[in-house]
This record gives C-alpha cells, structure tokens and sequence, in this order.
C-alpha cells in the first residue's frame, strides 16, 4: 500500500527557512522521480521542485535560487529545504512521484509566511 506522509511544515517569518521532509513507503523509491508540489488558497496545485532517479532537479522560476530538493534512497525520503521565504510561499506542501502522479496523496504539511 502506497503511502506518502509529510512533516517539517510551520509558521515562519519572510525571510527564514523550513526543510519539509517526505517519507514514503509502498513503492520502490529508489526507481521513480519525486517532486514536491503546493496549493495555496483559492489556487490550483502546482508544482514546486522535482528530483529524477539519477538526482536531476528542475524547479519553478518563482522558487529558484532559494529551494532545493534532495532525496535519500536509503531513507525513502525527499527533502525540501526552503530558504528566504516569502508570505507569496504560503501553502499546503504536498510531495508525489514527478510527471505521472501516484493516486495516493499524503495529508501534506502546511507552511504558513508571514510579512
């Protein structure tokens, strides 16, 4: 059984950092691409930052030069640091495999910026 959980989220001040952290279980992790994704309120999910199974990362202009995404095969996990954190990063945080999404969604964790 697929199973994504998500952690590391919390209120911040613009400016400052989180890291999120994403464990998942159920699938062979070392084999698919991750990615994190957001949705803030009223907006569509979009997507954040991806990692290929050979740790090539691609992220989206709006969070470039202050996230990096990061995986730990040995763990099953994928990281998301985020630095410099502006109110307009506030959202739900969700982690799934990158391109083809798994039907399963963990709970996310929530992030919340304040000016």
């Amino acid at each position: 059984q697929v199973q994504l959980v998500e952690s590391g989220g919390g209120l911040v001040q613009a400016g400052g950092s989180l890291r999120l952290s994403c464990a998942a279980s159920g699938v062979t992790f070392m084999y698919i691409a991750m990615a994190w994704y957001r949705q803030a309120p009223g907006k569509q999910r979009e997507l954040v930052a991806g990692i290929s199974k050979s740790a090539r990362t691609q992220y989206a202009d709006s969070v470039k030069g202050r996230f990096t995404i990061s995986r730990d095969n040995a763990k099953n996990t994928v990281y998301l640091q985020m630095n410099n954190l502006k109110p307009e990063d506030t959202a739900v945080y969700y982690c799934n495999r990158w391109g083809e999404n798994l039907e399963v969604w963990g709970q996310g964790t929530l992030v919340t910026v304040s000016s």
